[in-house]
Parts: C-alpha cells; sequence; structure tokens
C-alpha cells in the first residue's frame, strides 16, 4: 500500500529477515552512547540492504509507566504468579501464539540492538545489554552520519533548538514526536512545537507520530507541517486482531477517512492543505 515502515530494534525478528520481506523497510535504533556498539550495528544494517536509519533519541532512561507497574509488566520478563495464571487463563495465547513462536522459531530474542544477536526474552541481563542509552549524545549521531550513506531521520525530538541542531548535524529527517505521551509526563505535544519545526526545517523532511487515530489526525499534522505521520498502536492492534488481512483493513480505514474528511472540507489534493484550516483554543 506504498506506506513506509520502521522495524523496531526492539523487535523479534532479524532485520535481515524482515528487509527481504518489506524491501522498503526503515530500521529504527535503540542506542547505547557507545561507539563501539554503533559502528557495527551501522555496518550490519547497511549489509542488509536497509536504506533509512532512524535513531531514537526520547528513551535515555525508563520512564515511570503506572500502567505497567498496576499489570505487572517488567523488564526483563519475569514469570511471578499473577502472569502464570494470566498465561494458563488464555489457553488460546498460550498455544496459538507462544507455543507456535517457540516452534517456528524456539525461544525469543532480541535479535537487532546490536551487531550481534541480542539475549532473549527471560534474560535477566537484559538491561545491561540494552543500557547506557542516557550517553547517547550528538557526537554519535554524527559518527553515524559519517558512516552511513543512506537517509538519516532522528525520532523523538520536540524542542525546534534539536531539530536545528539535527539539521545542522547533517540529519535528512526528523519525527516530531513526545514518544505517545509514555516517557515525560506533562510534555507538550508533537503538534504544539510541530509549526516551528517545519518552519526552519531547511532540506529535512518532517515527520509527527504519537495519537494518530483518525483521518482529522492525520490532516491536522499535514496542515501543521509534517510531511507524512506514522500510526504505530492502531495498526499492532490490527495485527494482532487479524494478522495481515488486519493491518490491510485498518490502512483502509485510515486512508479512506483522509479521503471523506478531506472532501467534507472542500479540498480536492493534498496540496491544497493549509495551516489555516487549523484553529488553535
Amino acid at each position: 500500500m506504498n506506506v513506509p515502515m520502521c522495524l523496531s530494534a526492539s523487535s523479534l525478528i532479524a532485520l535481515e529477515d524482515v528487509r527481504r520481506e518489506n524491501p522498503a523497510a526503515w530500521y529504527q535504533a535503540y542506542l547505547a552512547g557507545d561507539a563501539s556498539r554503533i559502528e557495527p550495528l551501522v555496518d550490519r544494517v547497511a549489509a542488509a540492504g536497509y536504506d533509512t536509519f532512524v535513531v531514537t533519541a526520547d528513551v535515555p532512561v525508563s520512564s515511570n509507566r503506572e500502567n505497567n507497574v498496576r499489570n505487572g509488566f517488567r523488564v526483563p520478563l519475569a514469570i511471578t504468579p499473577r502472569l502464570a495464571w494470566d498465561i494458563a487463563s488464555h489457553p488460546h495465547w498460550l498455544f496459538g501464539v507462544w507455543a507456535r513462536t517457540l516452534m517456528n522459531y524456539g525461544m525469543p530474542h532480541f535479535e537487532n540492538m546490536d551487531a550481534k544477536r541480542g539475549p532473549p526474552v527471560l534474560a535477566k541481563n537484559l538491561m545491561r545489554n540494552i543500557g547506557k542509552r542516557d550517553q547517547l549524545a550528538w557526537k554519535h549521531v554524527e559518527l553515524i552520519r559519517k558512516r552511513w550513506n543512506g537517509k538519516l531521520v532522528i525520532k523523538g525530538l520536540i524542542a525546534p533548538a534539536d531539530a536545528r541542531i539535527a539539521r545542522e548535524s547533517g540529519v535528512d529527517g526528523v519525527i516530531v514526536s513526545n514518544h505517545g505521551g509514555r516517557q515525560l509526563d506533562g510534555t507538550v505535544s508533537a503538534l504544539r512545537t510541530l509549526p516551528e519545526i517545519a518552519r526552519d526545517a531547511g532540506g529535512m523532511t518532517v515527520m509527527l507520530d504519537g495519537g494518530i487515530r483518525r483521518g482529522t489526525d492525520v490532516l491536522k499534522a499535514l496542515a501543521l507541517g509534517a510531511r507524512f505521520v506514522f500510526v504505530g498502536r492502531p495498526l499492532l492492534y490490527a495485527a494482532m486482531v487479524g494478522g495481515e488481512a488486519g493491518v490491510s483493513r485498518a490502512l483502509g480505514l485510515l486512508r479512506d477517512e483522509v479521503d471523506r474528511d478531506m472532501a467534507l472540507m472542500g479540498i480536492r489534493s493534498i496540496g491544497e492543505i493549509t495551516p489555516e484550516l487549523v484553529r488553535k483554543f
């Protein structure tokens, strides 16, 4: 459907396998501030044929996600009595997802965090393998820029000053984002600073993610300066419920909403979308 797709470094399928299925996929990294780990990872992504490398900038430390505290989710994953009961009481997931995964792939690993295969999802040393993100700095972005010949994107910027530094560092694009509001309580929304970042973008492509649920959300972002938007959870939910058909259905719904909303606004093309269509209260 000609929709860009980012493969997260925290995914459980090897990036090489995903690239073979989708030659247009992007790779999104969660990087430790360690050049000895960054350089071989960049080389691995390049060798797999990816042409866009996305650096995640807004997860230097784990946030205080109280919903995860309440539901018992933790990293590394621990089999608690509550989790064991939850698994046993959902046999469809136990046999249809977990058992099938073990049969087809073995124990899931974090395949794409580094140049080499990462630890299994139940590893006790997981945090050591994915740590030191709080040491990531602009010097590492410049290191990647020198080593990476494809498009370089920074995801998770929300301050216009950071977007200007990204442009000066040779970045090709930025994804304006507050990580879906899950990182810093009270942070500004991406839409608030999007117009200013878009004005100062120069040659960078400005994108946005976080909270895109309806066609009108897409149109608001385009009106305020984004070239396009990313959608996360709705498509993940669709994949879990209906697999490939579910994703196609979700994308079709969003596309139809955009078309319908444009017609209701008297717009015949994306090029007719202007900032004047958005009123701020």
